[in-house]
Parts: structure tokens; sequence; C-alpha cells
């Protein structure tokens, strides 16, 4: 079998999404967003409180909503890695979650903030946005190629030719 053969025979490669979910990178990846809602958590109940109830009316509101945002986003992203764990664990087939893939939801189309809207809000709380924005832009497109993994394959076209040469070669042995 040539080279060119293996490659394409989708048998005998390790798909890249088997692949990345039990490699050192997925777990770095996985320990990263989970660290990011911890935090965000921790931020949101404590600190950000505090920093919100300082804030003037349009601050507020500003708050109120890109904090809704950010822990929409970070729910998602971390069932994302919740669903890509359970397969690299072997507790869900790639099937099972390419199933249950469609209630998460990293791609979706947010609603661009008001940058002026951003501008009131706390330090601490920009930054977090900006580091979800990140998670999610490397997450959709790690979501990405493992969704054009997924896709079928178009079919091999042999080369017709190829077959009569083979044939040739065959009945006229050593020219």
């Amino acid at each position: 079998m040539t080279e060119f053969a293996t490659a394409m025979d989708p048998d005998a490669a390790i798909p890249f999404a088997k692949r990345f979910v039990s490699s050192d990178a997925f777990r770095a990846l996985f320990r990263e967003g989970m660290a990011l809602v911890e935090e965000t958590a921790s931020y949101l109940d404590g600190p950000g409180r505090e920093e919100a109830r300082a804030l003037q009316r349009m601050g507020a509101l500003s708050y109120a909503t890109e904090s809704m945002r950010l822990t929409t986003r970070l729910m998602q992203l971390a069932s994302w890695l919740l669903l890509q764990r359970a397969v690299a664990e072997g507790e869900l087939s790639p099937e099972q979650a390419q199933g249950d893939r469609h209630r998460i939801r990293v791609n979706g189309n947010e609603t661009v903030s008001n940058p002026q809207a951003i501008e009131l809000l706390p330090e601490k709380l920009r930054d977090l946005i900006e580091q979800s924005s990140r998670l999610q832009a490397r997450i959709r497109h790690l979501d990405a190629l493992m969704s054009e993994e997924r896709a079928p394959m178009p079919e091999i076209v042999t080369n017709p030719i190829a077959g009569q040469l083979d044939l040739l070669r065959a009945a006229f042995p050593g020219r």
C-alpha cells in the first residue's frame, strides 16, 4: 500500500480529535479553562460584587449585562471541555459526544458589546472577558478542526489510466 493510500485510509490514520483529547495540550487547555471558570466565579461572588456596587447606573447595567455574557460563555466552554474529557477518558464514544455537541454553542454569535459600555467596567472584569474571548477563539478553532474531521471523506477517484498501465506491465514484464 502506498504512503498516499495509507494517509487516505480513515481506518489507518489516528484522527486528530482522538489524538488531541488524549494529549497533554488538551489537559493544559482543560486546566486553563476550568481555572478561568473558578477565577471568574470567585471574582463575581467577591470583589466583583463590591466593585459593581460602586458603579454609576450605566456602569452597573453594563456590569450586569457583561457578567451574564461572561458566565454564559464560560459555561458553554466548560461544557465543551468536559464533553471532550469524557471522550478522552472513555466515558463517552466520539459518536455519543457528537450527538451531545449540538447543545453546546462554542460558535454562538453573541451580540457585540458596546466599547463605551466595556470601558465603564472594572479592570478585572474586562480582563476576564478578554481571557474568556481568547479561550473561546481557541476552542472554536479546535471544534472546527474536529468537525471537519467528522465530515464524510470524499470518495477517492482512482486514475483509470493507472489500471490500464498495470495491465500492460503485467502483460509485458521487464519492459
